[in-house]
């Protein structure tokens, strides 16, 4: 009885550590976003989990359990001009309706990736970037695994209505657009054209790409629409302490910040630089998508201006070899290690484009932000920047040097800095770490593939979840009610008539 009991408990044990097979799916180009995803793939390797990565981004050096699969295609990186405006957002939602169809071909017409299905090759759970195609989802149908989607932004436009999550223009932000939870009446009208613009476009084009591209493989793949609302979890990498709250179903979990890595050691002339510096720092980055080069002469003469009449030192991510200028208190650099610089204690404020990343390794180590938005994301990231209290905002067609100025005297300032290490703790107090978040549901994931969590919302017809059933009884039978009522009175009032006729010729 005893060795039974043994037997048992080794069993037990050995089920909790069984490792999984994970395919991981990320098929858009754009470095910014497997920055985010790259730490959380390395993480789930180093627990034990065996990973097959397709991606444009295989490992420098290898590392046990992680194999790569990667995808031919130049990577997206310092491709996006400084400057915004309708028509620019026009041409951002193009290319991601052109870009999403091409990296579904190139998924599927990659060799390494048909041997999958091919060969039948035995996965556990998919990881995907949901971003700007549906591809990997008619892969995971064919392969029969559940699917946990990532993403390393805010929900994409088109992603509301799969999760069954309520779109309301008066306080939910939409790509592209200003104005936070707090928009003013144009704003709200903004926001509403363009975000049924960007999820009929997403619908109408490239998820009907994606399904022609997918029958040239497949005789077998359902309505993407349909795969699309059976995505077991959701992984959305933002945090309600600054990105606000959000009324999310319970297979859509926030675990923002997994992607900042503990500090690394600076290089020496860079720390020489930080460490020497009387005042403190300021450092300007504009990410892996903007070129600071691209900025306009006059708005950039209007930084060199501000950043030259503070105390601090600066510390510029800049493409080119010098500065117009060469301000001696400017260190440049077409790289820079953003993590370990933000980390460091004397630097006292960050000016940025506002791009998830960044803005998540500022409220991690508490660095005060100057957000100045330009396209995707940004100026929802700004507008909540500036409504959580981690910073202020500014728009490049305002920008002017003494309007920076006024904006950097207030990060500056030792109260503001204060109360924005004071709203770091806040971000930092959770019940798990957010790399233990996101592990724990993506097995959580694997282990419950035969349940699902998503609302009851996510598959209701449009018209009964907005209730124009409901509503068109109740007006139906109002307008009865008031007709009858109507007649009634129409009725009584001809009686009176008649009585009163046929009173006057007695």
């Amino acid at each position: 009885m005893k060795f039974n009991n043994i037997i048992i408990l080794f069993s037990a044990l050995f089920s909790q550590v069984l490792s999984l097979n994970i395919l991981g799916v990320f098929p858009y180009q754009g470095k910014s976003h497997f920055f985010v995803f790259g730490p959380y793939l390395k993480e789930l390797a180093r627990r034990g989990h065996n990973l097959t990565v397709i991606s444009y981004f295989p490992l420098k050096e290898p590392i046990d359990n992680y194999h790569d699969i990667k995808l031919s295609g130049k990577v997206l990186e310092d491709v996006f001009p400084i400057y915004r405006s309708y028509w620019t957002i026009i041409e951002t939602s193009l290319f991601l309706k052109n870009s999403g169809q091409e990296n579904c071909i190139t998924l599927l017409e990659n060799e390494n990736v048909q041997r999958l299905w091919k060969t039948e090759q035995k996965f556990d759970l998919m990881l995907m970037e949901l971003f700007n195609n549906d591809c990997a989802l008619g892969l995971a149908h064919k392969l029969g695994l559940p699917v946990v989607g990532l993403t390393s932004h805010v929900l994409m436009p088109w992603h509301y209505e799969d999760y069954g999550i309520q779109y309301n223009p008066s306080y939910v932000p939409v790509l592209f657009l200003e104005g936070g939870t707090k928009p003013t009446l144009y704003q709200r009208i903004e926001r509403s054209i363009f975000h049924v613009y960007l999820v009929y476009l997403h619908k109408l084009t490239c998820r009907r790409n994606n399904q022609k591209t997918l029958a040239q493989y497949f005789d077998d793949v359902p309505p993407l629409a349909d795969l699309a609302k059976n995505v077991k979890m959701l992984l959305l990498y933002t945090n309600y302490v600054v990105s606000g709250s959000g009324l999310y179903p319970p297979n859509v979990r926030e675990v923002g910040g997994y992607h900042v890595t503990k500090p690394k050691e600076l290089p020496q002339d860079l720390k020489k630089f930080i460490e020497e510096s009387e005042h403190g720092v300021v450092y300007i980055s504009f990410g892996s998508m903007l070129r600071s080069t691209s900025t306009p002469k006059d708005k950039l003469d209007a930084i060199i201006a501000a950043v030259s009449e503070i105390p601090q030192r600066i510390i510029w991510k800049w493409e080119e070899k010098t500065l117009p200028g060469n301000p001696k208190n400017i260190f440049i650099s077409n790289w820079l290690p953003q993590n370990d610089i933000l980390a460091h204690p004397k630097v006292l404020a960050f000016y940025s484009h506002c791009g998830m990343l960044g803005t998540t390794e500022a409220i991690h180590y508490g660095v005060p932000m100057i957000g100045m938005p330009i396209f995707g994301d940004q100026p929802g990231n700004a507008a909540a920047i500036e409504e959580s209290g981690l910073g202020v905002q500014i728009h490049i067609k305002d920008l002017t040097k003494e309007l920076l100025l006024e904006k950097l005297r207030i990060v500056l300032n030792p109260e503001f800095r204060r109360k924005v290490k004071e709203l770091s703790k806040v971000w930092h107090d959770r019940p798990q770490s957010p790399m233990d978040t996101a592990i724990y549901w993506t097995e959580y994931a694997a282990r419950t593939a035969n349940y699902t969590f998503r609302t009851p919302a996510s598959s209701v017809p449009l018209y009964q979840y907005r209730i124009w059933d409901v509503t068109a009884v109740i007006l139906a039978i109002l307008i009865i009610f008031i007709y009858s009522i109507k007649t009634v009175i129409s009725l009584v009032q001809k009686r009176r008539e008649d009585r009163y006729y046929e009173f006057k010729t007695k």
